[in-house]
């Protein structure tokens, strides 16, 4: 894979954590029950994000779990999910070719050791994200409310309309 196509990727994943966010908080208030279950979702697709950062800079993993033990507020995720989609683009925005390549040893949650390439973490990152949001869709399905288009062509056909004029 190349860097602009990680690139490009991450730019999906904001774009679609964006999308989802607003929509989740016009959510009525009658839904409160699947909406904990949506916002429970998606901070553990942050936790992970947060937790693979700390892989990929070399610092300590901030989370000894794959979710939180307190579910934080709609506003307060979409703000730290916004933040860390930021780490990501300037991330991936200063990647070379041979550093993707670069393969890096880690411990999991459960103590099993890892081992996988920069390319690899960034993958999962983008994957994990998109099954989750996935999944919250169906649970907003559930309730008659349709999800966003969570679709990579639709990201790059907004992103780049010139694709539109082929």
């Amino acid at each position: 894979m190349t860097v602009a196509t990680i690139q490009s990727l991450f730019g999906y994943k904001a774009w679609a954590n964006a999308e989802l966010f607003a929509l989740l908080e016009s959510v009525p208030a009658e839904h409160a029950g699947p909406l904990h279950s949506c916002i429970r979702m998606l901070n553990h697709v942050y936790v992970a994000d947060r937790i693979f950062r700390a892989h990929l800079s070399g610092e300590p993993r901030p989370f000894d779990a794959t979710n939180t033990q307190d579910t934080p507020g709609l506003q307060q995720l979409r703000a730290d999910v916004r933040a860390t989609d930021a780490w990501y683009l300037d991330y991936v925005s200063t990647l070379a070719e041979p550093v993707l390549a670069e393969v890096l040893d880690f411990r999991f949650t459960d103590g099993d050791r890892g081992r996988m390439s920069r390319e690899e973490m960034l993958l999962h990152i983008v994957t994990h994200g998109g099954y989750h949001r996935g999944n919250v869709g169906e649970m907003l399905k559930s309730i008659s409310i349709d999800a966003p288009r969570d679709l990579y062509t639709k990201f790059l056909h907004q992103s780049e309309p010139s694709r539109r004029g082929a």
